[in-house]
């Protein structure tokens, strides 16, 4: 046999053992795609006075368990404007999704999924939970104001802030010092008319909903978190000792309610 012979033996072989290798690879790879495939999507919907890198520490968390995160960013102009953006952020997903809202965007999950074929549950964290016809400040005029709200300042152009040297204490007490004071530097204003506008629609009232209370909120009564929590029926109540910035300061106990809810509805 010659040399040229040998060596395009040499070079079958090496083909042959490369495609067998692969082959036996395959199926291992098309059972981990079927894993992620099977677990719904979760988008996050921030609150006021906050943007979607709220949610960094549950998004890091939530990947790595292998689930599909979206973090909306919202304008925070209108409740309208905010659904919109929202329901345009549903409609990218493709399968069954996990809707979750922190604070004034619970407002938002609460209308946003209402008609969305897609959305099979809601998770609401340290957030307002209204009925139809209901606003923010019907909400909370049900329980006495928390300390916090005491610091949240309108601008001319009708926008509300919290004053910033406030904010750590009042936002996020429980949180880093220095994270907190950079929270408050780049704190996103809401329009007051978000505050004021009726929701049309509850998506609570069709679609599965689970409620975690933060117990030292200061910017929303957690007598009132709780109310919310047991009027719609949420499946799930989970409580911890946290500030209104639960996802910040906990993040591992907000992932897990929100994978609560993703292993009870998946099909």
């Amino acid at each position: 046999m010659t040399k040229k012979q040998l060596f395009t033996i040499s070079v079958i072989i090496f083909i042959l053992s490369i495609t067998l290798i692969g082959a036996q690879a395959q199926p291992s790879n098309v059972s981990g795609n079927s894993e992620m495939l099977s677990k719904p999507n979760i988008v996050l919907v921030h609150g006021a006075f906050a943007d979607g890198s709220s949610w960094s520490k549950v998004i890091q968390l939530l990947q790595e368990e292998g689930y599909n995160v979206t973090a909306v960013q919202m304008p925070l102009t209108s409740l309208a404007d905010d659904v919109a953006t929202t329901r345009r952020v549903l409609a990218m997903q493709s399968g069954p999704t996990i809707l979750v809202g922190h604070s004034y965007g619970g407002v938002v999950i609460t209308v946003a999924g209402a008609n969305e074929s897609n959305v099979t549950g809601l998770v609401y964290i340290s957030a307002f939970a209204p009925d139809i016809g209901e606003a923010i400040s019907n909400l909370s005029a049900r329980a006495p104001a928390p300390s916090g709200q005491a610091y949240i300042r309108p601008d001319a152009e009708g926008f509300l802030w919290i004053d910033p040297k406030a904010f750590p204490e009042s936002f996020a007490q429980d949180v880093d010092p220095v994270q907190a004071r950079v929270m408050s530097a780049v704190q996103k204003p809401i329009a007051a008319s978000s505050f004021t506008e009726k929701t049309t629609q509850a998506a609570w009232k069709s679609k599965p909903s689970w409620y975690l209370v933060s117990e030292n909120d200061r910017m929303i009564n957690p007598d009132l978190e709780r109310f919310m929590a047991k009027r719609i029926g949420a499946k799930e109540v989970v409580s911890i000792p946290s500030s209104h910035t639960s996802m910040v300061s906990h993040p591992t106990e907000v992932t897990k309610l929100i994978t609560d809810a993703a292993n009870a509805t998946a099909k």
